[in-house]
């Protein structure tokens, strides 16, 4: 089940006004460009901002995502018939032979349960060519960032065309161990409605997922920082073997 901040058809609608800077998208498109990948499996593509981004280059996308409302918003983007967009997951995927499978954000921390965490690896191995690559991102541990999700920290008023004034912050509601919820709360100024979106990621170590990789069939290449936030994040690239 996909979290409403992507599954509801008006917070879908949202989320590319509410998150408009999206330079952490620029370290995949040079992976594209450095690994001559041709063909892109976009797990978790959302709205499509990301699968965009590489149709226009001309590459081949393939964007799958379980929020069928994210799907309708990407698909209802300029340009949106060159990418080929499936609702779902990873697990039951059409025959692939792609160059890179990518995780970029939060996908792969949000996809907490460890079954399904294996499941997705086995999916996107499956959708690899030989030596092909899976590139993605995680947050490391120890920088605890949840303890930034603070409501006085997150607070933002954003006003989005067509809705008017859209208030928003985030508040952590648990935590335990290596699992974070927080949820996120959204009020619309032009009818006081308020509307909300809970989600929970995993927080894995590093010697965690170089296991899980290990264990799918991958040999991991390397571990880069996002060039946006040095430190703060890990950035697993690793191929199929």
């Amino acid at each position: 089940m996909a979290d409403d901040c992507f599954a509801h058809p008006l917070l879908a609608t949202l989320y590319d006004p509410l998150d408009p800077d999206r330079s952490d998208l620029d370290a995949y498109v040079r992976m594209t460009e450095e690994f001559g990948a041709r063909r892109v499996l976009d797990i978790g593509c959302g709205t499509g901002v990301f699968a965009l981004l590489l149709a226009d280059r001309g590459k081949e996308v393939v964007g799958v995502d379980p929020a069928q409302a994210s799907i309708d918003v990407a698909r209802a983007k300029p340009g949106s018939e060159r990418v080929r967009w499936i609702c779902g997951d990873a697990t039951a995927l059409p025959p692939l032979r792609v160059d890179l499978v990518t995780m970029t954000a939060n996908v792969a921390q949000a996809i907490a349960d460890p079954g399904d965490w294996q499941a997705t690896l086995r999916g996107a191995h499956e959708a690899l060519r030989p030596r092909g690559r899976l590139a993605f991102e995680t947050r490391v541990p120890a920088r605890r960032a949840w303890e930034e999700w603070t409501r006085e920290q997150s607070h933002s008023v954003t006003e989005v065309d067509g809705i008017g004034a859209v208030e928003t912050w985030v508040q952590v509601t648990e935590v335990t161990g290596p699992l974070v919820s927080f949820r996120w709360t959204y009020r619309l100024a032009a009818d006081g409605q308020v509307l909300t979106s809970d989600s929970t990621l995993r927080f894995r170590e590093r010697e965690e997922i170089e296991a899980d990789l290990d264990a799918q069939g991958y040999v991991l290449e390397e571990v880069r920082e996002a060039p946006d936030r040095p430190g703060r994040e890990y950035v697993f690239v690793a191929r199929r073997h």
